[in-house]
């Protein structure tokens, strides 16, 4: 698929920490319970770490008890771009990734009948940059 933001790998390799790189290009996960963003209850706006492009608002995240910051809605329907993850073999999963630049931000699953829509976007806290209002 092709993606408005289009850089190379050196040059994200360059704009990136090494874990940020790992997480965003290459679909690695940060261990549950360490992204600073878990506990952030300011209102505000999460963006893209990688390219800024916004993605949810403070108003959808909840506390899904998983070890990774959750929403129940992005803030587009066109902000992020969902396919199909078979990376571990008999779990497949729906994978989430920016709609702007490709980077990987986490996986959705329809698993919170608490929210209003029932989903469940579990993100890894180093893919976002939190803006306060």
């Amino acid at each position: 698929m092709e993606f408005p933001e289009k850089k190379s790998n050196s040059e994200w390799a360059r704009q990136l920490t090494p874990f940020e790189y790992a997480v965003l290009r290459e679909a690695a996960t940060e261990a549950p319970f360490s992204g600073d963003l878990l506990d952030e209850e300011r209102a505000g706006q999460y963006s893209c770490k990688a390219c800024g492009h916004p993605l949810f608002e403070s108003e959808t995240k909840f506390e899904a008890h998983c070890g990774w910051p959750s929403f129940y809605e992005t803030l587009e329907d066109d902000s992020v771009v969902l396919s199909e993850d078979r990376s571990i073999p008999g779990r497949p999963r729906t994978e989430v990734r920016c709609a702007n630049c490709g980077s990987h931000l986490g996986h959705v699953f329809d698993d919170a009948p608490e929210t209003p829509t029932g989903d469940r976007y579990c993100m890894n806290s180093v893919a976002l940059q939190f803006k306060p209002e």
